[in-house]
């Protein structure tokens, strides 16, 4: 029953999205917004999802270390359940945790050959096999069209979708497809892009690419809580 209401908040469910993970294998999602608005809390709300349906998520984080990620997990899973009134989280946080694989890189050295070096040495071992990969913090530059054809690659072989932070910055005007200029040389290598955009007190959550077909009406990111909801909601009701 909890991962029922829990997995309700799914934020591409309350999108308007037809399926929990749009994301078909070797497809690219990105979460674009500027630093510290909730790029973050928000590719934990969809690893969530996938954790709570017994399926592998790989979350590779970029310039952060394990431990501030697990507390990324801890918070956004309890406020989750607080929004659903939900008790007794112990038991159903163990039995999460296995399928979660969280790796750290120094943000200057990656690449897709150190990634597939430890993705080989995971999956020969029988160790651990991803159904989603997160990649949060890659620096979108001039050199990232490359690394992104390469991840690719490993996308399409492993059979998922892998979900990308995007930082923007708030001086850059977006191009006339709405897209952030930081994504201008590697928009086509990505099939779904979702925006974070702070309006006054508001986070609002909205598709620039690969929009639902009948989107369910505008959403914030509570900054509170780090949950996706209706902006109108004085509450959520997980009933």
């Amino acid at each position: 029953m909890m991962k029922n209401e829990i997995t309700r908040r799914n934020p591409l469910k309350l999108m308007g999205y037809d399926a929990e993970d749009i994301l078909n294998p070797g497809d690219f999602g990105a979460i674009t917004a500027r630093a510290g608005v909730g790029k973050t809390a928000f590719l934990v709300q969809l690893a969530l999802d996938k954790l709570l349906r017994n399926l592998n998520v790989l979350h590779i984080s970029l310039g952060e270390p394990v431990e501030k990620v697990c507390l990324w997990y801890e918070e956004v899973f309890r406020n989750l359940a607080f929004d659903c009134n939900i008790k007794y989280l112990d038991p159903f946080w163990d039995a999460i945790l296995p399928n979660r694989f969280i790796m750290t890189f120094k943000a200057e050295s990656f690449s897709a050959e150190r990634l597939q070096e430890r993705l080989t040495d995971l999956t020969e071992q029988d160790i651990f096999f991803p159904r989603m990969m997160l990649i949060d913090g890659l620096l979108f530059d001039e050199n990232t069209k490359a690394v992104l054809v390469d991840l690719k690659k490993i996308a399409k072989e492993l059979g998922i979708g892998v979900w990308f932070s995007v930082r923007t910055h708030r001086h850059e005007s977006p191009r006339t497809d709405s897209l952030p200029p930081v994504m201008s040389q590697v928009a086509d290598l990505f099939d779904v892009v979702l925006q974070l955009q702070p309006e006054g007190k508001d986070i609002f959550v909205r598709a620039l690419k690969g929009a639902p077909r009948e989107p369910a009406g505008e959403l914030i990111l509570d900054p509170a809580t780090l949950l996706v909801r209706n902006p109108v909601e004085q509450a959520v009701n997980c009933a």
